[in-house]
């Protein structure tokens, strides 16, 4: 007799239910799942997001790197190069270094030296007493200017042009206040002197350190002068 499809299937479940009761009850056992060990992730140390502290060795004048910064935000539109800033401290006497080169990035200040004019300085005391605008003065003026870019002229020579961005100082390429060398400004002077010469109102530096000087201010950066 031949079964049907039907017939096989049923009769292949019970067979195989009676092949299970016949044997003994299976035991499960409790099966230990393998224990996974997870090194733990390696702690990044983030890099420091507070920058080298400003002026380390104290150069600058407190109140004048403070209005030089305040000058930064306030101009910030004509003085986009952020790298570098200069800084004059009239305060000072001409003798000692009082042009002051601040790497923002850096935090270091090189110092060099810088002359003041001489309608503010009449008794060539080594100290400017008075500022102004005023073309003819033959006085320097305070306040911030932008570098607007090496130049040569014909009287200097090389040099760096100037822009005045205040009441105090707007007159600068009218006046032609610009930084420039000079050897009234130079060493020898100085050793023979014990003082810097007096510009017309000019920053004039010594020879040896404009070339240097004009080539790192180039255009777009603050130079604030202060007393």
């Amino acid at each position: 007799m031949r079964l049907s499809r039907r017939g096989l299937i049923l009769g292949g479940s019970a067979m195989l239910a009676g092949c299970a009761s016949a044997k003994a009850p299976l035991t499960t056992a409790a099966i230990t799942p393998p224990v996974v060990t997870i090194a733990p992730a390696p702690v990044l140390q983030a890099a420091s997001a507070t920058p080298p502290p400003l002026d380390p060795r104290g150069h600058v004048r407190k109140e004048l790197m403070e209005r030089a910064m305040t000058a930064l935000d306030v101009h910030h539109q004509k003085i986009p190069l952020r790298d570098r800033m200069y800084l004059v401290d009239f305060k000072k006497y001409s003798g000692e270094e009082r042009l002051y080169e601040v790497d923002l990035i850096a935090g270091e200040v090189k110092v060099l030296r810088t002359c003041h004019g001489r309608g503010s300085d009449p008794r060539h005391s080594g100290y400017a007493e008075r500022f102004s605008n005023t073309p003819d003065s033959n006085m320097s003026s305070v306040g911030a200017y932008a570098t607007a870019g090496a130049n040569w002229g014909r009287q200097q020579g090389p040099n760096v042009l100037l822009d005045g961005l205040e009441y105090s100082n707007d007159k600068a390429r009218e006046r032609a206040i610009i930084i420039h060398g000079a050897d009234y400004a130079d060493p020898d002077f100085l050793a023979r002197e014990g003082k810097l010469g007096r510009s017309y109102g000019c920053f004039s530096v010594a020879h040896t350190d404009l070339p240097g000087l004009r080539e790192r201010m180039g255009e777009g950066r603050l130079l604030f002068a202060w007393a």
